[in-house]
């Protein structure tokens, strides 16, 4: 879809590609939402609980930067799966100033029993792709995730350097 934003060719094919993406992305996120709500599960909470069955048991902090939540909003989704005994919050005994989470057998129950149809779901949302455009998508989407944290990153550590809050 064509855009009114007047820029050079470069910067209305960027403005382009981002809004396909984000339209994508929030596409994809609505039906993965729907397969997860049919289990009492909100997306973030199934990202915690996949995480720790993948990753072990993790910090507060690794959590959030795995699933890019903030520390904030991610205490509540933990509340939420430790109320409902999915996880495990305990002192970290490395540190007693720190949280780790971990999985229960409940959650370890419940990952294991929605994690097949979930994949099952996002792989027909990809079926419309040939395999080597999915690994392409793969690919690029890492490349361009990867490049918008270095940006924030720099962006945050200048600001840092120049006093400002955001």
């Amino acid at each position: 879809m064509p855009n009114r934003f007047s820029g050079n060719d470069a910067e209305r094919t960027a403005l382009e590609a981002y809004i396909k993406l984000w339209r994508a992305a929030q596409a994809v996120e609505t039906a993965a939402n729907r397969h997860l709500s049919d289990h009492g599960l909100t997306l973030s909470q199934f990202a915690v609980l996949e995480a720790l069955y993948h990753l072990g048991p993790l910090s507060q902090r690794q959590l959030a930067d795995k699933i890019l939540r903030s520390s904030g909003n991610l205490t509540m989704v933990i509340d939420n799966l430790e109320r409902d005994h999915q996880v495990r919050r305990e002192r970290n005994p490395a540190d007693r100033r720190a949280f780790q989470i971990s999985l229960t057998q409940e959650g370890r129950r419940l990952i294991e029993q929605i994690l097949p149809g979930h994949v099952r779901g996002i792989q027909a949302l990809f079926s419309v792709l040939e395999p080597a455009e999915v690994q392409q998508l793969s690919a690029l989407t890492r490349r361009l995730g990867l490049e918008a944290r270095r940006q924030d990153a720099e962006r945050a550590e200048g600001e840092k350097g120049h006093g400002s809050k955001v």
